[in-house]
């Protein structure tokens, strides 16, 4: 097919023009103007007004299967995945069992190959059960498919173990994505530690139990020569750790949540304690999303990541201080960093760099890129259509965002995964009755 006519944007080659991309066999053949005049035998898109981009590039998504089919699936997460305009996922290791064996990952490369919209990335468990004691299979994991090791939601605690984790991971040539929490200091913690949180009388999770385990990692990382990433950076005491590092040659890169660039502790005490926005880390104050934005700028965060995490209303609706963390993010992720870009001055250059060439090179995998020869896994967008977030049609499990009701601009038309058509949006400008495979 041949993709006519848009605004072709990819950040990995600085490209912004309106051109022709021919795909062939699951890989773009060629780009440039006037191919369907060359090719007149091609089936076309007219993408005129829409922007055509690489497949979005998420490094942190919960799909839940195995263990937990009732909270999300391969099948409904893919699918939530492909209407997000997110062609590649690299999904956490907190399953049941845990991924932390090479069974395990074959059976979600197995399961995501059969049932899955769009590609899946396992990323496995640094350590036996995610308890932070003993490392897991990472040569086997390795070679059945692993991308990444992650304990995910729980921090490495122990210094040694982290040590031997980014030493094993950098002989297979393996990110190692740590979530940084000191859990002693935020023991209890529902809401982020500030006088807001104070006045509607929630236990307080500090800043200082994020940073003071990303100082540490910075300088573990410094000392063995090693790349460790920081999960869902959250606060500016961090932003200014990792800043220090990436100018001093340290090799440590760091990602944010649309919905830490969205919002802040105000609009959780606005929502009356509403469990949709309760996640970990919390949300912090004015100042924190400001550092986070401008360290966007600054090329001091290096990807934009969903951390999807669904859940079922029995795990959410309920009081605050017990609801589950988390947000389900995959539907709604690139128009949000697309506003937050907009009303920053940051270009859609680079909020799509953040969500494309940038996670996949942290990764180590070729995706996220628009050029002959690369696989066809490819957006239509329509950035001048404006839509309402309602859960209730998000095709994730998951209902759990604190932006229902919202009004975003932007909105996916096309998805293609290796050149085939994924996700068409029911108002797409083509005629085609809409679908998601």
């Amino acid at each position: 097919m041949i993709l006519k006519e848009g605004r072709v944007l990819d950040p990995a080659s600085a490209t912004d023009e309106v051109m022709d991309v021919q795909i062939t066999e699951g890989k773009i053949e060629r780009t440039g103007p006037g191919l369907c005049d060359h090719f007149p035998d091609e089936e076309s898109f007219d993408c005129s007004g829409l922007w055509v981009f690489p497949g979005l590039v998420d490094i942190h998504t919960h799909l839940r299967e195995p263990g937990y089919e009732y909270k999300e699936t391969i099948l409904t997460g893919t699918r939530a995945a492909a209407a997000g305009g997110i062609t590649s996922v690299a999904c956490m290791a907190n399953t049941l069992p845990v991924n932390d064996t090479a069974a395990v990952t074959r059976f979600i490369r197995e399961k995501a190959e059969k049932e899955g919209i769009v590609e899946v990335f396992p990323v496995g468990a640094a350590t036996q059960g995610l308890k932070g004691e003993q490392l897991a299979e990472i040569g086997f994991m390795k070679e059945a498919g692993i991308v990444a090791l992650s304990d995910d939601g729980f921090p490495i605690r122990d210094a040694e173990i982290l040590r031997l984790t980014l030493e094993y991971a950098s002989r297979f040539n393996l990110p190692v994505i740590d979530h940084c929490e000191d859990l002693d200091l935020s023991r209890g913690g529902v809401a982020n530690e500030c006088a807001t949180g104070t006045r509607l009388g929630m236990k307080g999770i500090p800043c200082v139990s994020e940073s003071v385990v990303v100082a540490r990692d910075i300088l573990l990382s410094q000392w063995l020569g090693v790349h460790v990433h920081i999960a869902h950076v959250s606060c500016r005491s961090s932003v200014n750790l990792i800043r220090w590092a990436k100018e001093q040659g340290i090799p440590v890169t760091c990602e944010v949540t649309p919905h830490h660039l969205s919002l802040t502790v105000e609009d959780l005490d606005a929502s009356g304690y509403d469990p949709r926005f309760k996640v970990n880390p919390p949300l912090r104050e004015a100042e924190d999303r400001e550092a986070l934005i401008l360290a966007l700028k600054e090329g001091v965060i290096d990807c934009i990541a969903t951390d999807h995490a669904p859940h079922d209303a029995q795990s959410k609706m309920v009081e605050f201080q017990i609801a589950a963390n988390g947000i389900s993010g995959l539907e709604t992720a690139l128009p949000l960093a697309l506003q937050v870009g907009n009303k920053a001055g940051l270009s859609p250059s680079l909020i799509l760099s953040k969500m494309t060439v940038e996670p996949a090179r942290v990764l180590g995998i070729e995706r996220g890129r628009l050029s002959p020869g690369k696989v066809a896994n490819l957006v239509v967008f329509d950035p001048h259509e404006t839509w309402t977030v309602d859960s209730k049609r998000f095709f994730s499990k998951g209902k759990n965002t604190p932006f229902e009701g919202w009004t975003l601009n932007g909105r996916i038309k096309m998805t293609l995964v290796k050149g085939e058509m994924v996700f068409l949006d029911e108002n797409n400008p083509w005629g085609i009755p809409p679908f998601c495979l």
